[in-house]
């Protein structure tokens, strides 16, 4: 059982169009700030020009590889935890030290945008129940959908999924991603396969690496994850947001 309560109208009965492949779907991308992704922050700034300064340590040479750096700071220093508030600034989540798993990949957006690759986001409504592992005992109070923003960054001329820019495409010999314990979608996307579409995307493996059964709605794809939020609104409406955020936004990933 999931609920209805606490959600926007607007996602109620959502019907789920045919899903667009990326290489096709014609929604530019851009390397602009954004209310959410603020480029100019001195902390924005900053976390940039450490990713370059790593990335040139590791010896990166292409924009993936720097993403890739960038990613394993963010996992190493940004605790997750279950924030609502998926249009926090990235500098906030920056000052904070602290995350979802939206946030995070927002930073990751911010980014990959100061380093001049385009980014978009794919707007995701996945079945609530997908988050049943994490809060066995707040079943009840589990929204029915949960809005991804599953961002996509043009690289060699392709849009390529967050989960892109890792070198595999099945799950990892310590299987797919179970959405249980510490390990998030943010950090799973590093070690295993995650795929929103079809199962031939697991390269046949056990299809360990497929969500697309969690996956309710698929909304398109927008330029920013500012447009996808202000269009259909966010997970939870604003009295919930506000009773649930002081808490969930502290609460550790794997504590629930």
């Amino acid at each position: 059982m999931t609920s209805r309560l606490l959600m926007p109208v607007r996602s109620r009965g959502a019907a789920r169009p045919a899903a667009v492949e990326p290489a096709a779907d014609p929604t530019p991308g851009s390397v602009r700030p954004t209310a959410i992704l603020d480029l100019g922050h001195p902390l924005t700034a900053a976390f940039t020009a450490r990713v370059r300064e790593e990335a040139a340590a590791r010896g990166d040479r292409t924009d993936r590889e720097r993403l890739r750096t960038a990613h394993r700071l963010l996992a190493a220093e940004v605790r997750p935890v279950y924030s609502v508030e998926d249009r926090r600034r990235v500098s906030r989540t920056l000052r904070l030290g602290r995350g979802s798993c939206s946030q995070r990949m927002a930073v990751l957006e911010a980014v990959a945008r100061s380093l001049g690759t385009a980014t978009r986001v794919r707007g995701l409504l996945v079945d609530g129940s997908f988050w049943y592992p994490r809060f066995p005992r707040l079943r009840p109070f589990v929204p029915a959908e949960v809005l991804l923003a599953w961002p996509e960054f043009r690289l060699d001329g392709d849009w390529v999924p967050i989960a892109g820019l890792f070198d595999h495409a099945g799950p990892s010999g310590e299987g797919g991603f179970a959405n249980t314990g510490a390990e998030t979608l943010f950090e799973a996307v590093a070690r295993t396969g995650v795929d929103w579409d079809t199962p031939a995307a697991c390269d046949g493996a056990s299809g360990a690496c497929d969500l697309s059964a969690h996956l309710r709605t698929d909304l398109g794809r927008f330029t920013s994850r500012d447009e996808l939020f202000a269009r259909h609104g966010q997970t939870l409406c604003v009295p919930a947001r506000t009773l649930a955020e002081p808490v969930l936004g502290r609460w550790g990933a794997g504590a629930a």
